[in-house]
C-alpha cells in the first residue's frame, strides 16, 4: 500500500488565516505581525500583557537515541498536541525551527510527518520568517567588528592568537571548520587561524532562546566573551560595542512565530539550537508565553533523552524557572529492533526477540527521566509494519520499569490516532505527581557537573580530561562562572561518545576534547569525543533531490 509523502499531505492542508489561529489562544489581530496569510510573529506587548496569568502544564516530548529507522519525536509532539485538543483540552505546541544545513543534508525536513505536521511545511523548512538569517547576521556583525577593532589599533589589546569568537553559516560545510582569515596583505588585516560553526551552534542562537525579552537579550549579548588579552583577561562583546547593533538585527527574530497544525491548532515555532552541540530546546519566550495562553503546552527537546531532555531539565528549566509535569518518551518498534541488532533492510520482518534485546536503550532513558522526579509515559510511534506481538513486547518491557506504553497512530490518523496517548498524558499530569529537580546543584564544581552527567546519564565509568581542560574549568570557577550548568556536545546516536555503540552500553569513558565558555548564554560547553560543531554533508545529501517541479512546487523536502 502506498502512502502520500509528508509534503504532499502538507500541500493539501486546509489552513485557516493566522488571525483565526491566534484568536483560539486570545491573541488579537492587532498583536500579530503577519508573514503572509499562514504565519505571524507575536508582539512583545501581547507577551507582556499575559504575564500575570497562571501557567498551564508543561509536557516534554523526548525520545530514545535516534536510529536510521526513525523515531518521530516531532511527529509525536504535533500528534499529541492535536490529540489533546481533540479530547477537549486547550493545548498548544512549542517546537524548534529547522536549520537549512540538515534539511539539505540528511533530514530533508523537520515539521512532523504524515497527518501530524505543522504547516506551512515548505516555508518552515526553508527561510520561514528569517530568524536564522538574523542570527547569522548578528553573529557575523560581531565577527566583523572584532577584526575591525584589531585592524584600527586594537584598543582592547586583544591577543590575536586568542580570539575565541568563531564565524557561523547555516549550512553543513566541513571545508569551513578551520580556515585562515585576513590573507592578502596589510589592507586586509592581521592573518590568523579561524573557523566556522553551523548557525544553530552559535552562542547568539543560545542567547536568543534563553533570553526573556530584548533588554535581557542585549545584556546577554554584551556578556559574550569574544577574545582574551595576553594576560588572559577576557574581552567582552560590550568592549567591542557590538551588542546594541546585534540587538537591532535580532529585534524581530526575538518574537515567537505562530503557525498551525494540519488540524488548525496553534503552534509556536521559535529558535533552534542543536541538541548534540547546543542545548536543543525552543525559545524560553515562546514556551513561557504558551504556558500563559494554554492549559497544556507540548514541547520537545532534540535527539535522545540523554541529550535533549537532560539539557532541557538542567539548563532550560533551571534558567527559565519552569518545570515539566510529565515526559513522553517516544520509541518505535523499528528502532527497538535496530538496537537489538537487526539491519535496516530487515526491519519489516517480525522479530520479537530483537525488540526485547533492543529495549535496554528504552529502559535506560526511562530510568534517567525518573531521576529528575518527573513521571514518564512511553509513546510507541506506530509504523504500518509493526505487529501486535512486537508492540506488546514494548508494552510489557515498559511495565517492568513501572511505566505505561501507549500505541499512538498519529502519523496515519492524526488526532484520532493520538487521542489514547493524550488521555493518558492528561491522567498523569492531573495526578500532580511531578517533583522536578535538576540532577546537580549550581554550586557543584564544573568538572563534577560534567562527571555527574557522564556517570548518571551516560553510565560512563569515567571522564577523560587532561590538565589543560581541568585547569581551564578551574580558572572559570575563579572568575565567577562556577555556578553555570554544563552543555554536553556529544554524538546523539549512543549513550557513549562512540556512535556505533547502540543499546545501553556500559564500561565506556567520556573523553572531553575541549571546553568553551558561553558567558552570555550562561553555560559551559564540553565538547566530547569526535563531535563536530560544523557538520558535513553525507555522500548523497538531500539537496540532490530537492527541486521545483513543473508547477513551481517544491519537491524533495520529504
Amino acid at each position: 500500500m502506498s502512502y502520500k509523502s509528508d509534503i504532499e499531505i502538507a500541500r493539501e492542508a486546509q489552513k485557516k488565516p493566522i488571525q483565526e489561529i491566534g484568536a483560539k489562544i486570545g491573541i488579537s489581530s492587532d498583536d500579530l505581525l503577519p508573514y503572509g496569510h499562514d504565519k505571524a510573529k507575536v508582539s512583545q506587548s501581547f507577551i507582556n500583557s499575559v504575564q500575570s496569568k497562571e501557567d498551564g502544564k508543561l509536557i516534554l516530548v523526548t525520545a530514545i537515541n535516534p536510529t536510521p529507522a526513525g523515531e518521530g519525536k516531532t511527529t509525536t509532539t504535533v500528534g499529541l498536541g492535536d490529540g489533546l485538543n481533540r479530547i477537549g483540552k486547550n493545548a498548544m505546541i512549542c517546537i524548534r525551527e529547522a536549520s537549512l544545513g540538515p534539511n539539505f543534508g540528511m533530514k530533508g525536513g523537520a515539521a512532523g510527518g504524515g497527518y501530524a505536521q505543522v504547516v506551512p511545511m515548505e516555508e518552515m523548512n526553508l527561510h520561514f520568517t528569517g530568524d536564522f538569517h538574523a542570527i547569522t547576521s548578528a553573529h557575523s556583525l560581531l565577527s566583523a567588528m572584532i577584526d575591525n577593532h584589531i585592524y584600527w589599533g586594537n584598543e582592547c589589546d586583544i591577543d590575536t592568537r586568542r580570539v575565541a569568537w568563531r564565524r557561523v553559516v547555516d549550512m553543513n560545510d566541513r571545508a569551513l571548520r578551520t580556515i585562515t582569515a585576513s590573507l592578502g596583505g596589510v589592507s586586509n588585516g592581521f592573518p590568523r587561524e579561524a573557523g566556522f560553526d553551523i548557525t544553530v551552534a552559535s552562542e547568539v542562537m543560545a542567547i536568543l532562546c534563553l533570553a526573556n525579552d530584548l533588554k535581557d537579550l542585549e545584556k546577554r549579548l554584551g556578556d559574550i566573551i569574544v577574545a582574551y588579552r595576553r594576560d588572559k583577561t577576557p574581552v567582552y562583546c560590550r568592549d567591542i560595542k557590538a551588542e546594541g547593533a546585534m540587538t537591532v538585527l535580532l529585534k524581530d527574530a526575538m518574537q515567537p512565530n505562530l503557525v498551525q497544525t494540519l488540524e488548525n491548532n496553534p503552534a509556536f515555532v521559535h529558535g533552534g539550537p542543536f541538541a548534540n552541540i547546543a542545548h536543543g530546546c525552543n525559545s524560553v519566550i515562546a514556551t513561557k508565553t504558551a504556558l500563559k495562553v494554554a492549559d497544556y503546552v507540548v514541547t520537545e527537546a532534540g535527539f535522545g533523552a540523554d541529550l535533549g531532555a537532560e539539557k532541557f531539565m538542567n539548563i532550560k528549566c533551571r534558567k527559565a524557572g519552569i518545570a515539566p509535569s510529565a515526559v513522553v518518551l517516544v520509541a518505535t518498534v523499528r528502532a527497538m529492533k535496530m538496537n537489538g541488532g537487526v539491519a535496516k533492510a530487515d526491519l519489516g520482518a517480525e522479530n520479537v526477540e530483537a525488540v526485547n534485546n533492543g529495549c535496554a536503550n528504552l529502559g535506560r532513558h526511562i530510568e534517567n527521566i525518573k531521576s529528575f522526579g518527573v513521571p514518564v509515559v512511553v509513546a510507541i510511534n506506530h509504523f504500518v509494519t509493526d505487529t501486535d506481538a512486537e508492540v506488546d513486547a514494548v508494552k510489557a518491557y515498559a511495565a517492568t520499569h513501572g511505566v505505561e506504553a501507549v500505541l499512538s497512530r498519529h502519523w496515519e490518523l492524526g488526532s484520532e490516532g493520538s487521542a489514547p496517548l493524550a488521555e493518558k498524558v492528561v491522567e498523569i499530569v492531573d495526578a500532580g505527581q511531578a517533583n522536578f529537580a535538576p540532577i546537580y546543584p549550581d554550586e557543584m564544581s564544573l568538572f563534577d557537573k560534567i562527571d555527574t552527567i557522564a556517570k548518571r546519564i551516560y553510565r560512563a565509568d569515567e571522564v577523560l580530561a587532561d590538565n589543560k581542560i581541568r585547569n581551564q574549568l578551574k580558572e572559570w570557577e575563579d572568575a565567577g562562572y562556577g555556578n553555570l550548568p554544563v552543555c554536553m556536545a556529544k554524538t546523539q546516536y549512543s549513550f557513549s561518545t562512540d556512535p556505533s555503540l547502540r543499546g545501553a552500553p556500559t564500561g565506556h569513558s567520556v573523553p572531553v576534547r575541549e571546553v568553551r565558555l558561553s558567558a552570555g548564554a550562561g553555560f559551559i560547553v564540553a565538547v566530547c569525543g569526535e563531535i563536530m560543531t560544523m557538520p558535513g554533508l553525507p555522500r548523497k545529501p538531500a539537496s540532490e533531490t530537492i527541486r521545483l517541479n513543473d508547477d513551481g512546487q517544491i519537491e524533495g523536502l520529504f
